[in-house]
């Protein structure tokens, strides 16, 4: 069967008898793999373009009991001027490593497509704070693959929050339990952790990490092009959302990781706050 679709590529990789292995993101099948005789060769053709990865383009496929082989491509939109700045290419390179990794294998999942489009045209425009925008994609993301942490109340005993009471004060967050947990539970979770003498994925920090996280879900990416949290909060959270995205997902240590916590550890972004 003959049939078309629009994309992202993630990453090509060559194969013998001068083909390439392109993996691409689709709307219409999800996350493929597609063999392809496609080349760069001397002209560099708007077809071998089409196959980079930080391309958005439409791909002409044959599709055959799950085999996918990639006829003709065409440019819809390129990001490559991302490569112009490094610490924006390793935020990006870090992103769509991680959609990668969170995405199954030939699901659609059409507005995961539009979220990594809508980052990469804000990368394309931030000046700086680059973490904040990084953050936003992953809290979307978790809204989207149904994997969203409880905000509201206790993810142990489902005691309610009271935000007038919390202003203010650090929350608890469990990433085994999932989500938020009262003072109570977390009292009984540290005596536990002392007698068995165990650590816990259990946070405590220093920031209202319940009303950012709805405030990303609340705005589309592009509201965070010329905002940034403050300093210190944007390093901070990442290390407690990218905990828990490995511990939902299985995901280990990403190649574009290293350059992604080096600058989480740095003086800061200095940006308008939210």
């Amino acid at each position: 069967m003959y049939t078309d679709t629009d994309g992202i590529v993630f990453r090509q990789v060559r194969a013998p008898a001068g083909r390439r292995m392109v993996l691409i993101f689709t709307r219409k099948y999800g996350k493929i793999s597609d063999g392809s005789s496609i080349t760069e060769g001397k002209g560099r053709s708007k077809a071998a373009l089409a196959v980079r990865p930080f391309t958005y383009g439409r791909y002409d496929l044959f599709v055959n009991r799950g085999y996918y082989d990639l006829n003709s491509a065409e440019v819809k939109r390129s990001y490559y001027s991302l490569g112009e700045n490094l610490d924006k290419y390793m935020y990006a390179s870090f992103v769509l490593e991680l959609a990668e990794k969170m995405l199954p294998e030939e699901a659609p999942h059409p507005a995961m497509l539009d979220l990594i489009l809508a980052f990469l045209a804000s990368m394309e425009r931030k000046k700086t704070g680059y973490l904040t925008t990084v953050l936003a994609f992953e809290v979307k993301a978790l809204s989207i693959m149904g994997a969203l942490p409880v905000l509201d109340c206790c993810s142990v005993c489902g005691r309610k929050r009271d935000s007038s009471a919390e202003k203010g004060k650090p929350v608890a967050f469990s990433i085994p339990d999932g989500g938020i947990i009262c003072r109570e539970c977390l009292k009984k979770k540290a005596a536990d952790s002392e007698r068995n003498r165990t650590g816990q994925l259990i946070y405590t920090p220093e920031f209202d990490i319940v009303n950012i996280t709805k405030y990303f879900l609340k705005k589309p990416v592009s509201a965070f092009d010329a905002v940034a949290l403050e300093d210190g909060v944007s390093g901070e959270m990442q290390r407690v959302v990218r905990e828990y995205i490995s511990f939902y997902f299985d995901i280990g240590r990403l190649k574009s990781e290293d350059i992604i916590g080096a600058s989480a550890d740095a003086a800061g972004e200095k940006n308008e706050r939210l």
